[in-house]
């Protein structure tokens, strides 16, 4: 991919119809070679690209097509009329408390007696029987058949997707894989899976015979006992033996490319299959198909899928000037305001408006808290502070120095004085 780059897409995008490729991916290439099935490490010739495998990959119509288009093949089931109800029942009625449910007749057996018809009993009808005129196929439109087998064709060229799905293509040369016609006039199974390994499908194969499984359910027992991984698909132009000898290899299957089954190409609607072309069929892509512009010569008013864009770099074109001056101004989004918070609640606004604060209360338990350092500095500091007031007391607080008698002899005096005037007042009140 990066002897082509994705000018060379660019320049053949305006180039007129009778150029060969016309490509509408930047990523693909112009020529894909051609390699000798019976000695791939030499190269035969080169043909161009199909316009179909540069098609838009649409994994959306893929899955949808196919759930549909799978539809087509079941075979209509339903229960007998008669299931349930063959049998003279009838209702011993009330007054023997037991339901009014049909029963069966007779004596002398565990049947006789036993509820019969409604679905909630043991041998009787089911509810809502089926029947063998439900609605078991689906139409779908033809060109969006067409448009799924194109972009599961487009899909099996990409390496990314082939890998995604689960291929081993470790030892393959290139995608598309297209080998010479001589592979199709092979008639033994054993000179196929030669090829087929020369060509880098070995671990593919193996991937498909170590993928063999017990498969889970009543299937064992109709006739699909095991389940196990799909192969390669070989498409070819014309079957001289082809078809015969690679029909018993676990996981190959082959197709004709004026048949392509969108079941083949794209197994449980997931495109990105192993595909290998023979020589004729590859170049017959393009007469089948045709060019987007030159429409599908093989197939009546056919167009191959355009992209939704030319140009998918959307970053690109949203930023681009032209689309940005012409759109409105930005919005300035409204002002917006915190929610008040309680600081008294919320530890960190009560740190923002007072610092410090958490870690004087961190001290303030540390030093409640037995065995810590705090504790330990907070008791020597009350026992000095302690011992320092008794040494104080023992100086100061002593007869009649004391604080307290120092203090009550100012009110001594006034209150002889107070005494005394008393006194007086009452011996005057006497002489009177």
């Amino acid at each position: 991919l990066e002897e082509y780059p994705a000018t060379v897409s660019a320049k053949a995008s305006h180039s007129s119809q009778s150029t060969p490729p016309v490509f509408a991916m930047a990523t693909a290439r112009p020529v894909v070679s051609i390699y000798n099935f019976d000695d791939p490490s030499t190269k035969a010739s080169t043909v161009p690209m199909p316009h179909v495998l540069c098609s838009p990959l649409r994994p959306d119509l893929v899955k949808e097509v196919h759930k549909n288009v799978s539809k087509n093949a079941r075979q209509a089931y339903a229960v007998g009329a008669k299931v349930g109800y063959d049998t003279a029942a009838e209702s011993w009625g009330t007054g023997r408390a037991v339901a009014r449910i049909p029963r069966a007749p007779g004596g002398g057996t565990h049947r006789a007696g036993q509820a019969t018809f409604g679905n909630q009993a043991r041998g009787g009808g089911m509810f809502n029987p089926t029947r063998v005129w439900r609605r078991w196929h689906r139409r779908v439109n033809v060109t969006q058949k067409r448009h799924a087998v194109a972009t599961s064709l487009a899909a099996s060229a990409l390496p990314a997707l082939v890998m995604a799905r689960g291929h081993k293509i470790g030892q393959v040369a290139e995608l598309p894989l297209v080998v010479s016609d001589g592979l199709e006039s092979v008639t033994k199974t054993k000179q196929a899976v030669e090829a087929l390994k020369k060509l880098g499908c070995g671990d593919d194969l193996q991937k498909v015979l170590d993928s063999k499984k017990l498969r889970p359910g009543k299937g064992k027992a109709r006739n699909r006992r095991y389940t196990m991984r799909c192969g390669p698909l070989v498409i070819y132009n014309e079957d001289n033996g082809i078809k015969r000898a690679m029909r018993n290899i676990p996981g190959v299957e082959t197709v004709s490319v004026d048949n392509l089954n969108l079941l083949r190409l794209a197994p449980g609607g997931h495109f990105g299959r192993f595909i290998v072309y023979t020589e004729s069929a590859f170049k017959k892509l393009s007469e089948i198909y045709g060019t987007a512009k030159g429409g599908a010569p093989q197939k009546k008013g056919y167009h191959l899928p355009r992209c939704a864009m030319e140009n998918a770099d959307l970053a690109r074109i949203i930023n681009s000037n032209e689309v940005q001056s012409v759109l409105k101004a930005k919005l300035e989004a409204p002002a917006t305001f915190a929610r008040k918070q309680n600081a008294l609640k919320n530890k960190e606004v009560y740190e923002r408006l007072n610092p410090g604060v958490l870690a004087r209360k961190e001290e303030q338990k540390k030093a409640s808290e037995k065995g810590t350092k705090e504790f330990t500095e907070v008791q020597k500091a009350k026992k000095a502070r302690m011992e320092e007031s008794k040494k104080h007391n023992k100086t100061q607080k002593k007869g009649e120095d004391t604080f307290y008698k120092t203090l009550m002899k100012a009110f001594e005096a006034k209150a002889a004085e107070a005494a005394a005037k008393k006194e007086a007042e009452e011996g005057d009140a006497e002489e009177e």
